[in-house]
């Protein structure tokens, strides 16, 4: 909740702001169940805001809507899914509320954070949906000047803050508000009506179309008529704003003027001229065909084309179509392929590395950081390698221990039979 407006699109954050007030806002009146008065329905499904418009619901929308209300409006069901707003505009919607001479039951839809958690805790009776949540925090301003500025805001602050506790101690009794608020606390809805916040959970009924007191009516647009795409998607949307809410309205079948139920005199026959052409686009040459008849072949002559598939489109040139079970298998060999592709690059490094090894170009202390280049960059790493001098480290045999035969000396004396006296 805040005091002061911040932000390009304030409230609603980063979703688009809608662009009909009723997408987010509206009233409706429906006849109480038990006959002795209206039950008005008002929907919140928005920011709090003091732009209204669609930057969000304004205090001036509320009023305008209770202004609207029938004299005879005994009860008004809030429903709120909202994220909060400005603190005094959520404050003077609430107190509007609670001076309106109808019991407020507010319920809680989706979520009521911030500014909308005092807005839903004040009303007469507050009721949680289920699977909803409510937030509620310290508030909080945007400001600028010297520290004795700064040292106000604070102040006002805690005022304000204050205020806001004042609300929900009267609907839960006395509580560590100041840390919870603080703390920015979350409620289920189980754990609302446990704090005391909200009176119990359950599913509040719903009815009726749609009615935005005061709001100006959408354009009648016909979606099929227009320059382009901009104009039937704003003729769609403006049938969608009309949309019934809640249970849908039972359909109203066509009025007759005949008592009872009405009953069919005769068969209906079909025109001469819808047989004849229906005939002629089926290659039916039998002039006496029954109406009966000619509709099964109708239906036969759909079933065919429902069983035929549907035409391709054209299949570029060089593009190939091929079954599912030779793609699996194509894409199986590939995978096979590349593993031994890559096992055949890694044995080529492990051999570049030990024929360094071999040739004493390297230790075998640094062989793993020369793999590591390998993998890295072989153009590179060969070059490396190749530039090390041979035998830098020793490798050659340069001696033995006395008493010792080397194997050069015992392949001399095998074919000259001379033998190495100790």
């Amino acid at each position: 909740m805040t005091t002061k407006n911040a932000g390009r699109n304030r409230y609603w954050g980063n979703l688009t702001p809608p662009t009909s007030k009723t997408e987010f806002f509206d009233a409706i009146t429906t006849p109480a169940p038990a006959g002795d008065g209206t039950v008005a329905t008002i929907r919140m499904y928005g920011p709090i805001d003091s732009y209204g418009g669609w930057w969000g619901i304004s205090a001036s929308d509320v009023s305008d809507v209770l202004d609207a209300l029938p004299d005879t409006v005994s009860q008004i069901v809030l429903r709120i899914n909202s994220p909060g707003g400005e603190v005094f505009e959520a404050m003077s919607i609430l107190n509007m509320f609670r001076a309106h001479s109808a019991t407020v039951t507010a319920v809680v839809d989706g979520i009521a954070a911030s500014a909308g958690s005092f807005l839903a805790v004040g009303c007469d009776e507050t009721v949680m949906s289920p699977g909803t949540q409510m937030m509620i925090h310290s508030p909080l301003t945007w400001d600028y000047g010297n520290a004795a500025d700064l040292r106000k805001t604070a102040e006002v602050l805690d005022s304000i803050e204050e205020s806001i506790i004042s609300i929900y101690r009267d609907k839960a009794g006395e509580s560590a508000w100041g840390e919870l608020l603080a703390a920015e606390t979350w409620y289920t809805a189980a754990q609302a009506v446990t704090a005391g916040l909200a009176d119990r959970v359950a599913v509040i009924q719903d009815a009726g179309e749609t009615l935005t007191p005061g709001a100006p009516e959408e354009p009648d647009i016909d979606p099929l008529e227009g320059d382009g795409v901009e104009d039937r998607y704003a003729a769609a949307r403006a049938r969608l704003a009309l949309r019934p809410v809640g249970a849908a309205a039972p359909t109203k079948p066509p009025s007759s003027s005949e008592p009872g139920n009405p009953t069919q005199k005769e068969a209906l026959a079909m025109s001469d001229a819808l047989k004849a052409g229906l005939s002629a686009r089926l290659g039916v040459t039998d002039a006496a065909i029954s109406d009966d008849d000619l509709l099964a072949a109708v239906d036969e002559a759909l079933g065919e084309q429902t069983d035929t598939p549907a035409a391709s489109a054209v299949i570029p040139a060089g593009t190939q179509l091929i079954e599912d079970t030779v793609l699996d298998t194509l894409r199986a060999d590939a995978a096979a392929g590349r593993e031994a592709r890559e096992q055949q690059i890694n044995d080529r490094r492990d051999a570049m590395i030990q024929n360094a090894l071999s040739e004493g170009r390297i230790t075998a202390a640094s062989a793993p950081q020369f793999r590591a280049m390998l993998d890295a960059d072989e153009d590179s790493a060969t070059a490396v390698l190749a530039s090390l001098a041979a035998n830098t480290v020793p490798v050659a045999e340069i001696g033995h221990a006395a008493g010792e035969v080397s194997a050069e000396d015992a392949l001399y004396a095998k074919y000259t039979g001379e033998t190495e006296e100790a």
